[in-house]
């Protein structure tokens, strides 16, 4: 269990403590105990957007997505339209999304092809390899902000090994989806599929771009997102 568990699970205690002596309070302990229940549960995977095709309307309805990616995009200087795209592309904003099993004989669930999982589909060196980097040991795969930092870093990476434009959604997808040495080896010319795949997400990125000009988005005070325990 990381540290932020560990505190919810603290105060939860210290809330059911101060119920016990205030029984008229009942019914709101009880709903802050259902909230540090599903904090302590896998991680409390957040629900997805109603709507992902519209980058305003998964900010307006997850203002810490917003904070998220804009954080991202300051420190990693990779846009943020591309930083959502890729999620897009990768998970379709499903915090706990993996890949799925292959079948055995067509019928039995079998073996999942890779240790991909997360909003950003990271495997597990990759993830590690960004862990050490950064600094984050604490990082999760099926936190947004952890998310968004990682393909920033990522994509960061992509843009001064191989001399990627840092807003060519394209070939950063390509190189993100075969890995630097397989994007130098041009491996994705092998796979028609991916191809196809990189040119959507370049289109859903200038759409997010477009809509981005739209939004009318102001992140909330310091202290309320030091204490938003989704982050």
């Amino acid at each position: 269990m990381n540290a932020r568990p560990r505190i919810i699970a603290a105060v939860c205690a210290i809330r059911a403590d101060a119920g016990s002596r205030r029984p008229r309070r009942n019914a709101r302990l009880r709903a802050a105990a259902a909230a540090c229940a599903c904090a302590l549960l896998a991680g409390c995977a957040e629900p997805r957007p109603s709507s992902v095709a519209n980058a305003c309307e998964i900010f307006s309805q997850k203002i810490h997505w917003y904070e998220a990616a804009r954080d991202s995009q300051q420190r990693w200087n990779i846009p943020m339209p591309l930083l959502l795209a890729f999620v897009h592309q990768e998970s379709s904003f499903r915090a706990t999304a993996r890949p799925p099993r292959r079948r055995l004989l067509g019928i039995i669930p079998w073996v999942r092809p890779s240790s991909a999982y997360g909003y950003a589909q990271a495997v597990d060196h990759t993830w590690l390899e960004y862990k050490k980097e950064t600094g984050r040991a604490l990082a999760r795969r099926s936190n947004f902000r952890d998310a968004m930092d990682f393909i920033g870093w990522y994509n960061n990476k992509s843009v001064r090994e191989l001399g990627l434009r840092r807003n060519d959604a394209r070939r950063l997808y390509l190189a993100y989806h075969e890995g630097r040495n397989g994007y130098r080896r041009q491996s994705y010319n092998a796979k028609p599929w991916l191809l196809k795949v990189a040119k959507k997400v370049q289109r859903r990125k200038d759409a997010y771009a477009r809509q981005l000009k739209t939004c009318d988005l102001k992140p909330r005070p310091w202290y309320r997102q030091m204490f938003d325990w989704r982050l």
